[in-house]
């Protein structure tokens, strides 16, 4: 009688799922094109004057989010002046990826770089938050005919101890996680995603709206939780591998993090980073969490002005 009873409640938990999967989608479609490229598509906004000066910019969102999270402080303002170029990572938002170990910065970053390639970019300031600090990273290491510059926000660097939270392992596990991530996820999400939200603002308020603002539910869809949860559980070993590297970035570089981030350590990660690179700048906000881009958005398109400004006359050269 017990088994009857929970197989029926796992067959509700997944309808219940399935609708709420056809609901969000419903409610946050794609805003950008589709690029195909080795083992997923992936979407992309492209917004701002084609022929503006400078370089353009790409940014890139970090983990349980999407491009909405760069584009609503940072993108829509800077695309006034700037060719910006918005990517939801393989497996988050409207980008898919076929390939379970798709996971790591490295297989990102071929993707991303195969992307860029074919919207026909040449070299670009990339903007970084938290997770894609390692995904930047590692396309300066890996391409770095592609990069201008670096702009990096509370990026992850270095490995860490401690896990990523209990959810994350448990839906990376053999069958059982595929059975959770498609039955009770997504109905306890409802009920998480603000909480959860709110706690990476810290100390700072998440502003007004801004779950629903940046389509942060759509992380609640089966397929995107567990390619979330992929890139967490694997990314210590891949900033591990990484990390001796860093010293071989030479590009102009601005890391930005608050000094009270409780997600990712700027003592662990921003200070051991820019002290390995030849060419860095470390800006640490006092009393500032996470949310660097939400926090000091003014000052982080300063930077990102500054560093077009400084690549301005080496693109005229390269021109002439």
């Amino acid at each position: 009688m017990l088994s009857i009873v929970v197989v029926a409640t796992l067959v509700v938990l997944a309808a219940v799922t399935q609708a709420g999967v056809l609901a969000l989608q419903r409610a946050h479609p794609a805003q950008g094109c589709m690029v195909d490229v080795d083992g997923a598509r992936l979407h992309v906004v492209d917004i701002g004057p084609r022929d503006a000066d400078g370089v353009p910019i790409v940014m890139l969102h970090g983990a349980s989010s999407n491009l909405e999270v760069m584009r609503r402080p940072l993108g829509d303002e800077l695309a006034l002046h700037h060719r910006v170029i918005l990517i939801d990572r393989p497996g988050h938002g409207w980008s898919t990826r076929a390939r379970e170990q798709d996971s790591t910065p490295a297989a990102q970053g071929k993707m991303i770089d195969q992307a860029l390639g074919r919207l026909g970019l040449g070299q670009a300031i990339f903007v970084v938050h938290s997770w894609s600090g390692a995904l930047g990273a590692r396309i300066a290491l890996d391409y770095p005919e592609r990069v201008a510059g670096l702009v990096m926000l509370a990026p992850v660097t270095h490995p860490w101890r401690g896990g990523v939270g209990w959810y994350n392992t448990a839906v990376t596990t053999p069958v059982v996680g595929r059975l959770l991530a498609y039955t009770i996820m997504l109905p306890l999400g409802h009920f998480l995603a603000a909480p959860s939200a709110r706690g990476v603002f810290l100390p700072q308020l998440m502003p007004d709206g801004y779950v629903n603002d940046t389509a942060t539910a759509l992380l609640l869809r089966p397929r995107e939780f567990l390619a979330n949860a992929r890139d967490l559980v694997t990314l210590r070993q891949a900033v591990a591998e990484q990390a001796t590297r860093y010293a071989d970035i030479t590009v102009p570089t601005v890391v930005i993090s608050g000094d009270v981030d409780k997600t990712v350590s700027t003592n662990i990660h921003s200070r051991p980073f820019t002290a390995m690179l030849p060419n860095a700048k470390l800006i640490v906000l006092p009393g500032v969490g996470h949310m660097v881009q939400n926090a000091a958005t003014d000052l982080v398109i300063a930077e990102i002005e500054a560093m077009i400004d400084k690549l301005a006359p080496r693109s005229t050269t390269a021109a002439n």
